[in-house]
């Protein structure tokens, strides 16, 4: 699949952008929401035991940890280059590890030798399990990396909230370690009630929370925008969610052969701090905040804003080019893209947003945009004289432009 002068020459072909192709991951223990856009003929193209397909994931060098019946390179974003006329796909895995610091910047490959994160979507029916991703420490012991992640709900794609659009976070004050524990233990007796100790949060369109490793969590049904760390380790602590019935080895996924069945193994990995915290509105919600002043912002032709910007391990923008306008936005450091809203031209790539995706399907929604390039100026033109281009922008740890 892979030569070594392609992912070079992708990177010529556009001008320091890549265009990457769509990736579909289904989960087994999730009912899609069907608002990824993908064909309604194709959320289970891969088979009923593989379940539906409930998640598209961006500039994704991570492979899915989906059990034995994972497929070849699921999860892993594959790059499009056009060899005259005819279409090649390549990993952008391998063209990261190929040429290194031109690709991602000397910053980044200096120190993480990789593209260490990633986004998707997540799209459920239904909410997910209370659960829990472990901290660098803890996933070491399993030859993982911690996974810290953040949320967005964009717009664009939540034109219904699904079952339950409501988010638990973390344990409620006075909660025991014993009253978790006794949770855990009850796994496999039915309902283990794990969110009795747990409090929701109403989930809002245009908004976004930030959710440390460490931190109990059980997603709503809204469609997410996920920003993560390269990682996909976690744990699953609530053994019925929506009727649906939790295999007990995903409570123990995270735990190393030789932790199984103890319980003060699971109860270690929770940041009791971070779940405790009285103030969890207060230090985990986000809503938007302007890179500029709006006013200067406009007059320019665009708005950006912060979207995701609690965690040194990544961040994320979305950015707005209003009708009719062309700009040249700079950035300090990679990022990967994806179209929400609009048409128009970006570098030498046009760019649009498809209502409708076939699965297998390429299309012109989703890019990275190398660190040279975007220190230089990207340049994007609005070709519609109504719609205005939205794009969501992910970035790697500690970006210079978030301070």
């Amino acid at each position: 699949m892979y030569t070594s002068s392609i992912a070079a020459k992708a990177l010529e072909q556009g001008k320091g952008i890549l265009r990457l192709a769509p990736t579909w991951v289904p989960r087994s223990f999730c009912v899609p929401g069907r608002r990824i856009k993908l064909h309604p003929d194709d959320y289970y193209v891969l088979g009923g035991q593989r379940g539906g397909i409930d998640e598209r994931w961006f500039s994704s060098t991570t492979p899915a940890k989906n059990g034995p019946l994972t497929g070849e390179n699921e999860g892993l974003s594959p790059i499009v280059f056009n060899d005259n006329g005819k279409e090649i796909q390549i990993l952008l895995r391998d063209a990261v590890d190929e040429l290194k610091g031109e690709l991602i910047g000397a910053r980044l490959w200096n120190e993480h030798k990789s593209w260490p994160m990633y986004s998707k979507f997540f799209d459920n029916m239904g909410p997910l399990p209370h659960h829990i991703h472990h901290n660098d420490e803890k996933a070491a012991l399993i030859g993982q990396k911690g996974k810290p992640e953040a949320y967005y709900f964009p717009p664009q794609v939540n034109n219904h909230g699904g079952d339950f659009p409501y988010t638990f976070m973390g344990i409620a004050p006075g909660t025991t370690r014993d009253q978790i524990r006794e949770c855990l233990v009850n796994f496999t007796k039915g309902d283990n009630k794990i969110t009795s100790y747990s409090q929701a949060y109403r989930l809002d369109p245009g908004t976004g929370w930030d959710v440390p490793p460490g931190l109990l969590h059980a997603p709503g049904s809204m469609c997410t925008y996920e920003p993560q760390k390269a990682s996909d380790v976690f744990a699953m602590y609530q053994s019925l969610v929506n009727e649906a019935i939790i295999p007990e080895e995903l409570l123990w996924n995270g735990t190393p052969k030789e932790s199984i069945g103890d319980y003060e193994a699971l109860l270690d990995v929770i940041d009791w701090e971070l779940n405790l915290d009285p103030n969890m509105m207060q230090h985990r919600f986000m809503s938007p905040k302007p890179v500029r002043p709006l006013d200067q912002m406009k007059a320019q032709g665009y708005i950006e804003n912060w979207i995701c910007y609690k965690s040194e391990s990544f961040g994320a923008k979305e950015l707005t080019v209003l009708p009719g306008a062309t700009v040249t936005i700079k950035d300090s450091a990679a990022y990967g893209m994806i179209m929400m809203q609009g048409h128009g031209k970006m570098g030498v790539w046009d760019i649009e947003t498809p209502s409708l995706i076939r699965y297998g399907q390429l299309t012109n929604d989703e890019f990275f945009v190398c660190e040279s390039a975007a220190k230089e100026g990207v340049k994007i033109v609005n070709l519609s004289t109504t719609d205005p281009i939205v794009m969501l922008k992910h970035f790697g740890p500690k970006n210079p432009d978030m301070a």
